[in-house]
């Protein structure tokens, strides 16, 4: 029960970034790698942060470097006539060297003696039924929190024009709205999701690596494709839930690897076996039935 809870609050953790690409990816239709990148930013600001005494203040400081992260990646995509892909990698790299820089040129944070968010929400809980679950509870708030944006905003008439730009710029273009700044606009907000995701893992974690936010833009996609397949219709809360469904099923997997005494250098493997088969799946189940007609005249051609 224990590993099984420790992998329902990392997934709605980590559910924070797939809800970033939910945005960015799904609505606006711009694939962007600089996932990784800013994961980490969030992760490393929000340390610096709370490390200095300020663990609420901390959250908002994350997600406004995922602001600026976004803004960037944006602004060479938009406005300086780079690829999407290109201009997600050139970011990506980019901050490695600024994450250094902010955890002063070091590439570890030890967070243990650090008041975090959790550490207070364990504080209010102290002496109650739920004083356990504390960590689960600041979870469940972040994402129902970042749901309700999501849901709210994307009705506004900014979040329609945001979702016209995903499904077709030019028709956007031709409304007089400017597809760049709703992009720009797009990626800032994902961008600010994935750094909470970032910082809220940090102080869980109670540490910081540079290498924390590796692979994350892996892990993203295969829950958002996860949960798509379980709830990729409807209206936008439910397809927001699930998303965070499938960034759960995936940490479950995870938990069930692990306990399969699986090596944690494996994991990664794992991670690009999900997205193999969570994108590949639908195209072949859509070709089974070609498949089969096939196999059905080639053997019972044979018989004959």
């Amino acid at each position: 029960m224990g590993l099984f809870q420790t992998s329902v609050e990392l997934g709605l953790i980590s559910s924070l970034t797939v809800l970033a690409l939910f945005l960015s990816y799904s609505m606006l239709n711009v694939c962007d790698l600089s996932t990784d990148g800013c994961f980490t930013l969030g992760a490393t600001v929000g340390a610096v942060v709370a490390i200095a005494g300020h663990p609420y203040l901390s959250l908002g400081a994350a997600m406004l470097a995922g602001v600026v992260s976004g803004f960037i990646t944006a602004l060479l995509q938009t406005k300086m006539g780079i690829d999407s892909l290109l201009a997600g990698i050139i970011v990506n790299t980019g901050l490695y060297s600024i994450n250094i820089a902010i955890m002063g040129n070091s590439s570890l944070l030890n967070m243990n003696k650090t008041k975090t968010v959790f550490a207070e929400a364990a504080r209010l809980l102290r002496g109650t039924p739920l004083e356990r679950q504390f960590k689960l509870i600041v979870a469940i708030a972040a994402v129902a929190l970042v749901i309700l944006f999501l849901s709210l905003f994307l009705k506004t008439k900014l979040g329609l024009a945001i979702r016209a730009t995903g499904n077709n710029p030019d028709m956007v273009r031709s409304s007089s709205i400017n597809p760049a700044f709703t992009t720009i606009v797009g990626l800032c907000i994902a961008n600010s999701f994935t750094a909470l995701s970032g910082c809220l893992l940090a102080q869980s974690q109670k540490s910081v690596n540079i290498d924390i936010g590796t692979g994350m833009v892996t892990i993203a996609l295969a829950s958002l494709l996860i949960g798509g397949a379980f709830l990729g219709k409807g209206k936008i809360p439910l397809r927001a839930v699930g998303v965070v469904l499938g960034s759960i099923i995936f940490r479950l997997v995870y938990a069930v690897a692990l306990r399969f005494h699986m090596p944690a250098s494996m994991l990664k493997l794992v991670s690009s076996v999900i997205v193999i088969i969570a994108i590949s799946g639908p195209y072949l189940k859509s070709r089974y039935p070609m498949l089969k007609r096939r196999l059905d005249h080639r053997f019972g051609k044979g018989e004959a």
